[in-house]
């Protein structure tokens, strides 16, 4: 089940970011995207791609 989180509910600066992120769920990018700097992740029957720029930047692509 999803939560409606308006988006002033979690900002950088609010004292409930780390609660919230308790609640919600949190993984390092890295751990993520492993050594490839890459992963697949189906959803709804599609497939996407979730990848690193060689700027550090995330892309999710279909």
């Amino acid at each position: 089940m999803q939560k409606d989180v308006q988006s002033n509910d979690i900002s950088p600066t609010s004292e409930s970011t780390d609660s919230a992120i308790r609640e919600i769920g949190c993984i390092d990018s890295g751990t993520l995207l492993g050594t490839q700097g890459m992963v697949f992740i189906n959803h709804q029957g599609q497939q996407y791609q979730l990848r690193e720029t060689k700027s550090g930047k995330l892309i999710l692509t279909k």
